[in-house]
């Protein structure tokens, strides 16, 4: 099992990851909303603007203020230079 950062010190199992997308649809949104009500949503932004969410398949939906390209990046290895600028500094 191979965790992946998603910012702040915290991490997500790879293998339970389905999907990454950004937050800025409309459809994304209301699924966001109903997963806080729901209880499966899982807040990792540490009061920063969410720019990823992250869908895996226990139906959980975890927020991240890091980019979906570093997220992306991170899983696959292929972590570059540019990655780094995009992730907001730890407090």
């Amino acid at each position: 099992m191979r965790l992946v950062n998603i910012g702040f010190g915290n991490t997500v199992a790879e293998n339970r990851i389905v999907a990454i997308v950004s937050p800025e649809s409309a459809p994304i949104k209301r699924i966001i909303s109903d997963s806080r009500y729901g209880g499966q949503l899982i807040d990792a932004t540490y009061g920063r603007r969410t720019r990823a969410v992250i869908f895996t398949d226990s139906g959980h939906i975890i927020l991240s203020a890091i980019a979906p390209e570093t997220i992306s990046a991170r899983i696959t290895g292929h972590f570059e230079k540019n990655a780094m600028e995009d992730e907001p500094e730890d407090e």
